[in-house]
């Protein structure tokens, strides 16, 4: 028995050593010190937010679809090729290193989190950094160095072509032909992986895939790890790659997509009715609140931003562009595609975040609406907004981004939150472009067409996804 105990006994500490979890730590400050971006304006956040003033869009046919037969042949694309701004897999993808190119949402999540960390000053790999490394282990503190700096970065559907085309493969029994490196290029938490690979780091290694939330719910995931203490620094974002024939038409199936053409035996594939009237005029297709809204129109690109604790930013000098205040989530319990009408779900999220941050509502002066352009996604959020803001409302400039680029899904949240800050950052809210006609419920500042400037002390960023789920992050100076 006496052997049996001390056996037990030593279990327990060997484990306590091993698994040595965080104390509980107050509550900290967040803020945002870096931010990077690949959309469909091109590589870099001062670009796509210079566009975005400018009242530019970037929609346009897609190459990639123009053969489909598909009802919709159009889409924020990220550009290529060797003009300035545009995207090069080998300025981000060390071919010699990985033997192999990674699919897009990969090697956008890469080029985003390279301008992120680079916009921050901040390395893990910093002399300063090593040495406070050893410090915290010699203390046994829960922030060691390298362990306590991560990722938090998702995407929404990874890489549904090269599934396929494995797919094809074995259909064909030409097993061998299958690349060893197949699973790690469809996984949607393989651009979490490379970041924390490429930059070292070592902390909380995190991904979540909740459909066009998934960008927001990585920046408010990586915000309460910092908040609680299991991270001193976290890289978050969120990133998509599928502008495919494979994934326009599943969206087309779902009747998601903008094509104002009537759907002939609701098919997805070109009927006698012809194409959608906004594939000859692209650039009008994503139109936000507008009454002739039909359907979003697909995007691609990545959006990081670096978050970290208040005094770790203060202590190295850097610039700080926003705090993360408040971070809200809810669920819509609805339909699997569709919200409630009366948006009660992005009003809990909204309202979430406002408790959390502790700020009243008459302090919120601008909305990114998650807005895609769909009849019923943009009159329930509309609603949501109305009833949580009440005589407020009417003060507020609300605006959706997706006019100019298009819903960019996994990655939509987090570029849109960069977009959010810039406003808070330069007073000035960008516009909703193709708004030119409303119904009487759309009777708030929609920002139509063109920017507007405003002194702004707090902005709201909201995304919401197909199974109901919803995410508001609120940034304020």
């Amino acid at each position: 028995m006496l052997r049996l105990a001390t056996s037990s006994f030593m279990a327990r500490s060997f484990s306590t050593l091993l698994f040595k979890a965080p104390p509980p730590a107050p509550s900290r400050r967040v803020v945002v010190t870096g931010m990077g971006a690949v959309t469909p304006f091109g590589v870099g956040v001062k670009r796509s937010w210079e566009a975005l003033l400018d009242s530019q869009c970037a929609i346009q046919a897609v190459d990639a679809l123009a053969d489909s037969g598909l009802q919709c042949t159009i889409g924020g694309a990220v550009p290529r090729g060797e003009g300035i701004g545009a995207f090069r897999t080998k300025d981000w993808i060390n071919l010699q290193k990985v033997r192999y190119q990674e699919p897009d949402f990969i090697a956008f999540t890469l080029a985003a989190a390279a301008e992120a960390l680079k916009d921050s000053g901040w390395s893990p790999q910093s002399d300063e950094e090593r040495e406070r490394a050893v410090r915290w282990h010699l203390v046994g503190g829960v922030d060691n160095g390298a362990d306590g700096k991560g990722v938090a970065i998702g995407a929404g559907t990874g890489n549904i072509q090269e599934v396929m085309d494995v797919g094809q493969l074995i259909r064909e029994k030409k097993y061998r032909r299958v690349s060893p490196f197949f699973v790690t290029r469809f996984l949607t938490n393989l651009a979490a992986g490379h970041v924390s690979i490429e930059h070292g780091l070592k902390g909380p290694n995190h991904s979540c895939a909740t459909a066009c939330a998934t960008g927001s719910h990585s920046i408010g995931d990586a915000t309460n790890l910092v908040r609680h203490g299991y991270a001193d620094v976290m890289v978050a974002g969120g990133s998509e790659g599928c502008l495919d024939a494979i994934s326009v038409c599943a969206f087309l199936r779902a009747q998601a997509l903008s094509t104002k053409a009537t759907l002939m035996y609701r098919s997805c594939v070109l009927t006698a009715c012809g194409r959608g009237k906004f594939n000859d005029r692209p650039q009008e297709a994503s139109r936000p609140f507008d009454s002739q809204r039909d359907g979003f129109v697909m995007g691609e690109g990545a959006g990081i931003v670096v978050l970290e604790e208040y005094e770790h930013a203060k202590k190295r000098g850097a610039e700080i562009y926003a705090e993360v205040r408040g971070y809200g989530l809810s669920g819509d319990s609805n339909h699997i595609t569709a919200p409630h009408e009366s948006g009660d779900g992005a009003r809990r999220a909204m309202q979430s975040a406002m408790t959390q941050s502790g700020l009243a509502l008459s302090d919120v002066g601008y909305i990114n609406a998650h807005a895609t352009s769909t009849p019923l996604g943009d009159r329930a959020e509309n609603t949501a907004v109305k009833k949580l803001f009440g005589i407020h409302a009417s003060r507020l400039g609300v605006s959706s981004t997706k006019g100019a680029i298009g819903h960019l899904l996994g990655a939509a949240g987090a570029v849109e939150a960069i977009f959010s800050i810039k406003a808070l950052r330069d007073n000035v809210m960008p516009p909703t472009l193709n708004l030119t006609e409303t119904t009487e419920e759309f009777s708030l500042n929609y920002v139509p067409n063109q920017p507007q400037e405003k002194e702004l002390r707090a902005v709201l960023s909201n995304s919401f996804g197909f199974g109901g789920t919803n995410a508001s992050l609120l940034f304020t100076k």
